[in-house]
């Protein structure tokens, strides 16, 4: 081999080891498992299940221990302790979002999920006041999700009660309402343009649970040259970019400024307020981040979510039970219900928490060197959170590995609050449309429940629930399932 490039391996080496070292021993971060030099702890945690792999190191390394992957530290936080310390009582320390370089290749730091800094605040402020803006916790916006439930109710009875996988029309349903509200429109659950939507969503999010994307993220620099299924999400993203794209365009046409319609709208009008400041947060490449980021963020986790449906037959039969006593049969579910249908919230709690949707919250950082316990992170380090390990507490959820609605009711049957439920993570990066969620949960199940009675294709002992894939997100397997109408 030539001299000459033996001497630059060499050197690339030297420098590599440099950086390594100098990385490792930065700050005075927790212990964890001995990492190797350039790839970190990568062989020793599952890439197919990250969430499990963290639960196992938290028995020996305890509930804060340091993960590399590559080369970059990130601090594990496993168990309710851990988790509200950081994520409540110093809430502003750690809401930095971590290193995420897919979403990073696609979003260049734009929109809300994977944003930081002043653009982040920006753009959550402006979120949560424009969906308060456009009824998110009010009647009016109740009363949409209660018309879309209908189309719903509509969809599973052209079933005719024979088999069908419960995913496509749950997952349109709930794509309807975060276009209504984002486009002031709906789509009839055969259009074409809400079939791409879901189609992308749902490949988008196998390919961010499969063990590929956990490789991508640790060596970004390598895989960005290599062909793999993270090349097909820039691919669907541009899709839904175009879209999006092209609604502005006839939005800015349209555009009334003293009669927004919807999202869009109110984004446009910010920009020409803001027209002459010299932030210029409020841009058009950060509308369609922000609209792509409630997509994802707001259809696949309440389809998947209600694709629970239900395990247990006397879960189903105690619960219609309780609609007929409180709503009965031709009265349209309202969120008044709620409050009176102790069990049925108690369900819809105990789904979220066994299905634990996202085991492990998406990376967090530290906004500055902050001591937390014994230890010194440094500004900017990764930050993973082990939902799993809050929502499955068997000190506050007894034998949580138990699909059981008790563990949201007291010794009288009512419903009994618990601060360990994080389905839609803590603090000041918490889900903008929690509140949406809980009502499209709530309507869309009552509705469902009231009008037809599940029946699987399989015997109940058989209906496998096991995820299929556990990497950023939990994905159930796919089954099939008959709504018979009452």
């Amino acid at each position: 081999m030539d001299p000459l490039v033996i001497l630059v391996l060499c050197l690339s080496c030297w420098l590599l080891l440099s950086l390594w070292k100098q990385n490792i021993g930065k700050g005075k971060l927790p212990s964890g498992p001995h990492p190797l030099p350039f790839i970190g702890n990568i062989l020793q945690v599952d890439v197919k299940n990250i969430g499990k792999s963290l639960c196992n190191l938290s028995k020996t390394y305890g509930p804060v221990f340091t993960l590399y992957f590559g080369m970059k530290p990130a601090v594990v936080l496993h168990g309710y302790k851990a988790v509200k310390e950081a994520l409540i009582d110093l809430g502003e320390e750690f809401s930095a979002r971590g290193s995420f370089p897919l979403a990073e290749r696609i979003n260049k730091g734009h929109g809300i999920l994977f944003a930081n800094g002043k653009r982040w605040k920006e753009m959550r402020r402006f979120c949560l006041m424009t969906l308060r803006n456009l009824g998110m916790g009010k009647s009016d916006l109740e009363s949409r999700v209660q018309e879309e439930a209908y189309y719903l109710m509509e969809e599973l009875r052209k079933t005719n009660a024979l088999p069908c996988d419960p995913t496509f029309v749950l997952g349109c349903a709930a794509c309807n309402m975060v276009c209504s509200i984002i486009f002031q429109n709906r789509f009839d659950y055969t259009h074409q343009t809400l079939l791409g939507f879901l189609e992308r969503f749902h490949e988008n999010s196998k390919i961010l649970s499969s063990s590929w994307v956990q490789i991508y993220n640790s060596f970004p620099a390598l895989i960005d040259y290599l062909p793999g299924s993270h090349r097909k999400i820039f691919k669907n993203f541009t899709y839904t970019y175009n879209y999006i794209l092209e609604k502005i365009k006839e939005h800015q046409e349209s555009l009334d400024i003293n009669n927004p319609r919807d999202f869009i709208d109110y984004f446009l009008i910010k920009m020409k307020q803001e027209n002459h400041s010299q932030q210029l947060e409020f841009t058009i490449e950060n509308l369609i981040a922000t609209a792509s980021d409630l997509f994802g963020a707001g259809t696949k986790t309440t389809s998947t979510t209600l694709r629970y449906l239900l395990k247990p037959p006397e879960v189903t039969a105690k619960i219609q039970e309780e609609i007929g006593h409180v709503i009965g049969r031709h009265r349209s579910p309202c969120m008044q219900d709620r409050s009176r249908m102790p069990y049925m919230n108690a369900v819809l709690h105990e789904i979220q928490r066994y299905i634990d949707l996202i085991p492990v919250n998406l990376p967090h950082a530290v906004t500055r060197d902050i001591k937390f316990r014994n230890y010194v992170i440094p500004k900017g380090t990764n930050v993973l959170i082990s939902l799993t390990s809050v929502l499955r507490d068997d000190k506050e959820f007894p034998n949580p590995e138990t699909f059981d609605p008790a563990h949201f009711l007291d010794d009288n049957g009512n419903f009994k609050k618990s601060d360990y439920f994080m389905v839609f993570s803590a603090g000041k990066r918490i889900c903008v449309g929690e509140s949406l969620a809980r009502m499209e949960l709530f309507l869309f199940l009552t509705s469902i429940l009231q009008n037809f009675t599940l029946k699987p294709v399989v015997d109940i002992k058989d209906l496998d629930t096991t995820p299929v894939a556990s990497g950023f997100g939990h994905i159930p397997p796919p089954y099939k399932i008959c709504f018979v109408p009452l």
